[in-house]
């Protein structure tokens, strides 16, 4: 096992990530950009080093200055948590060959998945079922791809090939759009992701976001530990995860997750990664593999009792893995909402100092939070601040304990988005479960309408 470890990250999963260390009896360093300096994980490190000024360019994306910091500090091996270099196989791969371990997947793997259309392909070989689409990415001839477009049918997505976190797609209705929007894609993604490859899907009109947690080690042994369902989102990024998803047979979830393991199996991965699929009509179509830990890891954690940031670092020591998909049981139900730094319904993002913290308790509740009074929010970074899950027996008792949380969390002295939870732990349509992507999207659009007719 190793002895030190350094966390290349901020925030509540560079804290979430050293109490899984300081549990295994393994030393932390933090890297930390100058506004991070007075950070609670950074007080609490074993080691700390500045690496760079607050823009994320010049310190969490500075890989020299990453490897500097594992250098000088004679850290193992170097876990990325999510974000910034997370997913990024140059620096998986400067990582191992400057002779520390990458605790994640192997660079290889990291850049098949990374990209759209291999990742697509690497799927159909394994037997997992994608969403109907263009074979690889769109040529250059216009008539070609207005042919594909009509063997697939109308509405389609065009998406970038190395795209992410929602960004470089556009939802195509008519041909008389069609190639305009392929033109503008692809622009934007070479700006964005520095690869102008696009591809073409089918648009499903109303799916939802299911997703299946996996781990595997570098024996080929591969389990899943169940599905979360993540389907209230807000221009494709996640308010409200859940765990098992309602209103979905545990016979379809069993034959997905099935072939997901036997994915990781065939394609050689190693760590923790999560298949994400639109789920429409009793089908499950793959949309894309993130090969890292989840911001919503803490639901799959507390439905199956299995430490998912331990797994990582024991499958990255070369550890086998100690699960077998038979031990793997789900029990209860799993809530997580993810607390930003934002107004509750314009979005606009509310840094600043906490004046007042308390975060909330009692039975089954889980707050992982790197914030406290007298911190002051960046405006540099991601706005999430935290997160608050919720467990019980079942939905009901977990959506409860959910909303007695919400009720008892103070945050003063910078806005943030605890109302429109509270909004939504009472929303019927989400009490019922099952709902789309587009669902929150739509309440909150019907929702400005009747604000202007006042």
């Amino acid at each position: 096992m190793f002895e030190k470890i350094l966390i290349a990250n901020r925030g509540e999963i560079a804290l979430r990530i050293q109490r899984a260390c300081r549990e295994m009896g393994i030393k932390t360093v933090v890297v930390h950009s100058e506004t991070d300096t007075e950070a609670k994980y950074v007080k609490l490190a074993d080691e700390s080093v500045c690496i760079g000024p607050a823009a994320s360019s010049a310190s969490y994306l500075n890989i020299p200055a990453i490897i500097s910091a594992a250098e000088v500090t004679d850290a193992e091996a170097i876990h990325p948590g999510y974000g910034f270099l997370s997913e990024n196989a140059d620096f998986a791969e400067r990582v191992e060959k400057s002779g520390f371990v990458f605790i994640g997947p192997r660079p290889e793997t990291i850049r098949l998945m990374g990209d759209k259309v291999s990742a697509k392909d690497a799927m159909k070989t394994a037997g997992v079922p994608c969403v109907p689409g263009s074979e690889g990415a769109l040529p250059e001839d216009p008539k070609e791809v207005v042919k594909i477009a009509r063997t697939i049918g109308y509405p389609v997505i065009i998406k970038a090939a190395g795209g992410g976190g929602g960004r470089g797609m556009r939802v195509v209705h008519t041909e008389a759009a069609l190639l305009n929007a392929v033109t503008m894609t692809r622009s934007e993604a070479q700006a964005a992701f520095g690869n102008p490859m696009v591809y073409m899907e089918k648009f499903l009109e109303n799916p939802r976001h299911i997703e299946i947690q996996v781990l595997a080690d570098s024996y080929k042994n591969a389990v899943w530990l169940g599905e979360r369902d993540c389907s209230m989102q807000r221009r494709h990024q996640k308010i409200i995860e859940e765990a098992p998803a309602p209103e979905v047979s545990r016979r379809s979830i069993t034959r997905i997750g099935d072939r997901c393991a036997e994915a990781c199996r065939k394609i050689g991965y190693r760590g923790a990664g999560t298949f994400e699929f639109l789920y429409e009509d009793g089908e499950f179509f793959f949309i894309e593999m993130n090969t890292r830990i989840q911001v919503e890891h803490p639901v799959t954690e507390l439905i199956t009792g299995v430490d998912l940031v331990q797994q990582q670092i024991r499958v990255a020591a070369g550890e086998k893995l100690s699960l077998r998909q038979r031990e793997i049981v789900l029990k209860g139900h799993a809530i997580e909402c993810r607390i930003n730094a934002e107004d509750p319904f314009k979005f606009t993002p509310s840094p600043g100092k906490i004046i007042s913290y308390h975060p909330p308790g009692g039975p089954g509740i889980r707050v992982d939070s790197h914030v406290y009074a007298g911190y002051t929010v960046p405006p540099n970074y991601d706005s999430m601040i935290g997160k608050v899950i919720a467990y019980g027996d079942t939905r009901e008792q977990a959506i409860r304990r959910m909303r007695i949380a919400l009720s008892e969390m103070v945050v003063e002295g910078i806005k943030t988005n605890i109302p429109l939870h509270q909004e939504l732990m009472l929303d019927h349509r989400f009490i019922k479960g099952g709902t789309s992507i587009h669902y929150l999207e739509q309440k909150l659009a019907v929702k400005e309408e009747a604000n202007k007719g006042k």
